[in-house]
């Protein structure tokens, strides 16, 4: 499980997000960050069911949140980008995250999201969200056991290498 703890490494101190230059260099350790992050999280869906996964010590506050301020949101279904980042989605989702920022390490965080429960991440069904919504819909995924597929599948792959030595 050190690897869950990886996933949350603090952004550097005094690091202002708002007031950042556009460098190429930080745009580059922020993908760096944000691939990393994906990697972690896969291998551990790959170890652990996402359905006995706790993502953060407010799971079950987010998922109510979630529930209540998005009562028609499907964790089974593909998610619409542009209807998530249109002006009534960011504004949204904005108050949804806001009630989060003393209380989730990097809530606003830049990271990848899968579309789809039912795809591995890749680039078509890649998007980047902040932090919080990741957290949100992969909760709601995972409650939902729609994740599952993942630990099977690599348990399955596991077993089939072991029966061939």
């Amino acid at each position: 499980m050190d690897e869950i703890f990886r996933m949350s490494a603090p952004v550097p101190a005094g690091f202002d997000a708002e007031n950042a230059d556009n460098l190429e260099d930080i745009e580059k350790q922020f993908a760096v960050k944000a691939v990393q992050h994906l990697e972690t999280y896969w291998a551990i869906l790959q170890k652990v069911k996402g359905s006995m996964l706790r993502l953060t010590k407010m799971d079950n506050d987010i998922l109510a949140h979630l529930e209540a301020e998005f009562p028609d949101f499907d964790p089974a279904a593909t998610i619409n980008e542009d209807e998530m980042k249109s002006k009534a989605g960011k504004e949204r989702w904005r108050k949804f995250m806001g009630a989060y920022e003393k209380k989730i390490d990097d809530y606003n965080f830049g990271t990848m999201l899968r579309v789809s429960p039912k795809v591995e991440y890749d680039q078509d069904t890649t998007i980047f969200v902040p932090r919080m919504q990741f957290y949100a819909v992969e909760i709601a995924r995972n409650r939902a056991g729609l994740n599952d597929w993942i630990y099977e599948k690599a348990q399955a792959e596991k077993q089939k290498k072991a029966s061939k030595s």
